[in-house]
C-alpha cells in the first residue's frame, strides 16, 4: 500500500491530474480481484468533465500501420486521448452517457475495454472499423458520394482542385481550403462573408509549420500539447519561408494562427495533402458553429463544395481554442476545445450560482463547491442563432453538473442579450459592473483576494456614472471595488458607429483637445477622411452632444490613435486598428515614453490625462519622424501611465485585464515597467483577458471575495 502511494503521482495517467491526495485505512472489503463496477446514479455529480484531447502518439502510430487494425480508422482512441466534453450526455462519464451509446462495441473492441493491461481499458469512446462511427463525403447538394477511406480521399482531392469542403470534427464543423491558393481563399471569404479578419491554418506537422513561422520551444510546446490550440507565431520573412501562403489568409498581419491535427480524422486527411489548409469556422460571420451535418449543408449552402461528415453526434459545439505566448507562457485568447469545461479553485466551498457573462465574446459561468465551472466560448450574442447557442449552454451545462442555482449574475448593461436572458430565469438576480468583473477574473485565475489595483483596458463597458467605461483603474478587495483613475473622457460621434470607424474616434479625441479648430486643419488624416458634408454633420454632433457618447475607452483611444497616425481609417472586424497599430510598432520595447499627466478630480478618481501624448505624436508625424516609431512610443506611454496610476495609488499587486491586454507589446511593457519600479504585476493565462473570462470574473466578485450577496439588480 505504501508503494501504491509512492507510485501514484509519477505513474498517472498521461491527462490525470490531482486536486487532492489524502488517504486513511478502512477495514478489508474482501473482494476477490479489481474491477470498476456500473456507476450509481445517486447523489449529485462530482467528477470533472474533461476537455477533448488530440490524438495521442500511440493512437497516432495505430492508424498509420498497416498491419494494425485501426489503420486509416478516423476515430482510434484510447484512455490518453480522443473526444470528451463534446460526446458526454450526462455525469458519470460512462459510455451510456455519451453520443457512443449509439454504437455497440464488437468482441475484440469489448476485450479491450475490459482488460486493465490493455491502454482502452475503459476508453469510452472505443471503437473500430468493424463497430464504430464512419465518414461520408457529400456533394454541394447534401448527395453521398463516397464512404470511408474512400470519402477521406476524395475530399483530399478536391481540396488539390482548389474546392471548399466543409470537414465535420470533434465540436463542429470547419471550412478548409487550400491555404497556398489565393483565389480558393478569396473565394471563401467572399461566400463566408469574411473581408479581412485572419483565417487559421492547419498544418500536416511541426516542420511545416517551422518553414512558415518562427516556432521557439514554448510554442512547439503547445502546438504539440493534447490542448492542441491555435497558436499565433511570428511570420517568416518570405525571403527565408520554405513555402508561401496566399496574401488573403491574413492581410497585412505579421502573425498567422497555426494549429497541428487534433483528430485521426484531420491527420488522415493532412496527411494525403502534405500542405497547409485554412481551417475556419463552419458558419457565417456572427452565427455559431455547425454541428450537425444536415443542418452544415443547409447552413453553409452556398460556401462549401462538399462535406466530410460522420454519424458520431456532437452533443455540444466547440471552437478551436486560441493562444499566443507572451513573457514565457501561454495566456489562452479563445478558451475552447481542450481547455473547456476545466474549472478555476476558488477558497472554499460557494452557493450554487450562475453567471451569465457579458455580450461579445460570451461565455456563461457555474459554481459547485470550491469550482467555477466555464463553458466553452460561445461568441458574440447579435444572431437569433447565437442566441440560442447561448441558451443552449446554460442548460447545458446546469444539466451537465444537475445544478439548480438558486441565484444569477449579470453585467450591469441593462441592454445586453446576457443581462435580459438572466432577468428571464425569474431567480434572484445580482449584478457586478464589467471592469470589476475584468479584474476578479485575473485575480481569480491568480489566487488573489485583494487589494489589488485592476488596470481594465477594454473597448466598452457601461460605467455607473452613465458614460461608457474602458480605461478604468479599480482598487478591488473583498468589499467591492473603488474607482481611483480613469482615462479623460472624450465623445464617440456616431455612437456605436465609432467602433467599426477609427476615424470617428479620432475626431471626438481631436475635439477633446483641439476644440471645433480641428476641422479645418487638412493635415489631420482623420479629417481628409471625410467629406466636408460628413465633417459638418460631426461638428454638429459634438458641439451638440447628440449621438456622441461620452467614453473613457482605451480601447478606442488605440483606435483614434491608429486613425491619426493613417494606419487605419474603417475597419472591418472589431479591434483591426489597435492590432494594426500593433504590428506597426514591431515589438520595440526601447522606445521613450510621452508624458501622460495625472490630473486630480473633485470625486478623488485621477485623470490620465492623454491630450499631451495626442499632441505630441501629431507634432512628430509633422516633423517626419517614422509612423513604427511613434507606434512605439505610443505603446511605452500607456504602460508608463499605468506605473503613475500605481505609484499614486500606493498599492504593489497590479492585475491587468479586458481585452486591451491581448495586445502583446502593451503586455510586455507594462508588465517590465512595473516589475522595475517594484510592483507585482499579475495578468491572465488559462482564462482570457477580453469578455470570455467576463463570467468568472462575476461569480469570484459577487460570491467569493464579498462572501456575501448585495442587494437584487432591480
Amino acid at each position: 500500500m505504501e508503494e501504491f502511494l509512492l507510485r501514484l503521482e509519477p505513474e498517472k495517467p498521461p491527462r490525470a491530474f490531482l486536486q487532492s491526495f489524502e488517504f486513511s485505512y478502512l477495514d478489508p472489503a474482501e473482494y476477490a480481484g479489481f474491477t470498476i463496477r456500473e456507476s450509481e446514479s445517486r447523489g449529485g455529480p462530482t467528477t470533472l468533465v474533461l476537455p477533448d484531447i488530440a490524438t495521442c502518439p500511440d493512437c497516432l502510430a495505430d492508424i498509420t500501420d498497416p498491419a494494425n487494425r485501426r489503420f486509416g480508422y478516423p476515430f482510434t482512441n484510447c484512455t490518453n486521448c480522443g473526444p470528451r466534453f463534446t460526446i458526454i450526455e450526462g455525469l458519470p462519464y460512462d459510455r451510456a452517457s455519451t453520443s457512443m451509446r449509439h454504437f455497440a462495441m464488437c468482441a475484440e473492441c469489448r476485450r479491450e475495454y475490459e482488460d486493465p493491461l490493455d491502454r482502452r481499458f475503459h476508453a469510452q469512446p472505443n471503437a473500430c472499423p468493424e463497430c464504430g462511427p464512419q465518414v461520408e463525403l457529400w456533394d454541394e447538394s447534401g448527395t453521398l458520394r463516397a464512404s470511408r477511406a474512400a470519402a477521406i480521399a476524395a475530399a483530399a482531392d478536391m481540396l488539390d482542385a482548389g474546392k471548399i469542403v466543409a470537414v465535420k470534427g470533434l465540436g463542429g464543423f470547419h471550412l478548409m481550403v487550400d491555404a497556398r491558393d489565393e483565389d480558393a481563399v478569396v473565394r471563401m471569404r467572399l461566400r463566408k462573408r469574411r473581408e479581412e479578419k485572419p483565417f487559421a491554418l492547419m498544418a500536416p506537422g511541426i516542420r511545416c509549420v517551422e518553414d512558415l513561422c518562427v516556432v521557439d520551444r514554448l510554442e512547439e510546446r503547445l502546438l504539440r500539447s493534447a490542448e492542441a490550440p491555435i497558436v499565433l507565431l511570428r511570420k517568416r520573412p518570405p525571403e527565408l519561408a520554405g513555402a508561401q501562403i496566399a496574401q488573403s489568409v491574413c492581410p497585412g498581419n505579421p502573425w498567422l494562427g497555426f494549429m497541428l491535427p487534433s483528430t485521426p480524422l484531420h491527420h488522415l486527411l493532412m496527411r494525403r495533402l502534405g500542405y497547409p489548409v485554412v481551417a475556419t469556422s463552419g458558419n457565417l460571420s456572427d452565427e455559431p458553429i455547425c454541428t450537425d451535418a444536415r443542418e452544415a449543408s443547409h447552413r453553409l449552402s452556398g460556401i462549401a463544395d462538399a462535406y466530410l461528415v460522420h454519424n458520431r453526434p456532437i452533443v455540444r459545439h466547440a471552437d478551436d481554442s486560441i493562444v499566443r505566448v507572451l513573457l514565457g507562457r501561454e495566456l489562452v485568447l479563445r478558451r475552447a476545445r481542450g481547455y473547456a469545461p476545466l474549472p478555476v479553485a476558488v477558497p472554499a466551498g460557494i452557493p450554487d450560482t450562475l453567471a451569465m457573462g457579458g455580450h461579445l465574446k460570451s461565455t456563461v459561468a457555474i459554481s459547485r463547491g470550491a469550482n467555477i465551472f466555464i463553458s466553452q466560448h460561445l461568441g458574440d450574442l447579435e444572431t437569433e442563432q447565437s442566441l440560442q447557442a447561448f441558451r443552449h449552454a446554460v442548460e447545458d451545462l446546469k444539466a451537465l453538473y444537475a445544478l439548480e442555482p438558486t441565484r444569477v449574475i449579470c453585467d450591469m448593461h441593462p441592454d445586453y442579450v446576457s443581462t435580459s436572458e438572466a432577468r428571464a430565469t425569474g431567480l434572484p438576480l445580482h449584478a457586478v459592473q464589467h471592469h470589476h468583473a475584468h479584474i476578479a477574473s485575473c485575480m481569480a485565475e491568480n489566487g488573489l483576494e485583494g487589494p489589488v489595483l485592476g488596470v481594465s483596458w477594454d473597448g466598452t463597458g457601461w460605467g455607473p456614472d452613465g458614460t461608457i467605461w474602458g480605461g478604468e483603474f479599480l482598487l478591488v478587495d473583498r468589499a467591492g471595488y473603488r474607482r481611483t483613475a480613469a482615462f479623460r473622457a472624450f465623445s464617440l460621434p456616431g455612437g456605436s458607429a465609432a467602433v467599426r470607424e477609427p476615424r470617428r474616434t479620432a475626431l471626438g479625441l481631436l475635439y477633446e483637445g483641439l476644440g471645433p479648430a480641428l476641422f479645418e486643419d487638412p493635415g489631420l488624416l482623420p479629417v481628409c477622411a471625410f467629406t466636408e458634408r460628413e465633417r459638418s454633420l460631426i461638428r454638429q454632433m459634438l458641439a451638440r452632444g447628440l449621438n456622441a457618447p461620452r467614453t473613457t475607452s482605451a480601447g478606442r483611444l488605440f483606435d483614434g490613435v491608429a486613425s491619426i497616425l493613417g494606419l487605419r481609417q474603417r475597419c472591418s472586424f472589431e479591434g483591426q486598428a489597435a492590432m494594426e497599430l500593433e504590428w506597426t510598432a514591431g515589438g520595440r520595447t526601447d522606445q521613450p515614453p510621452y508624458e501622460v499627466p495625472l490630473l486630480p478630480r473633485e470625486n478623488g478618481c485621477l485623470v490620465v490625462d492623454w491630450v499631451p501624448l495626442i499632441a505630441r505624436l501629431i507634432e512628430d508625424l509633422r516633423n517626419g519622424t517614422s509612423v513604427p516609431l511613434l507606434a512605439a512610443r505610443f505603446h511605452a506611454s500607456m504602460a508608463e501611465s499605468i506605473v503613475a496610476v500605481a505609484r499614486a495609488a500606493g498599492e504593489r499587486r497590479v492585475a491587468l485585464s479586458g481585452g486591451c491586454f491581448q495586445n502583446a507589446l502593451l503586455t510586455t511593457l507594462a508588465v517590465r515597467r512595473l516589475e522595475e519600479n517594484g510592483f507585482l504585476p499579475y495578468w491572465h493565462q488559462r482564462v482570457p483577458p477580453n469578455d470570455g473570462g467576463i463570467s468568472l470574473g462575476q461569480i469570484y466578485a459577487e460570491v467569493v471575495l464579498k462572501g456575501q450577496l448585495s442587494a437584487p439588480y432591480p
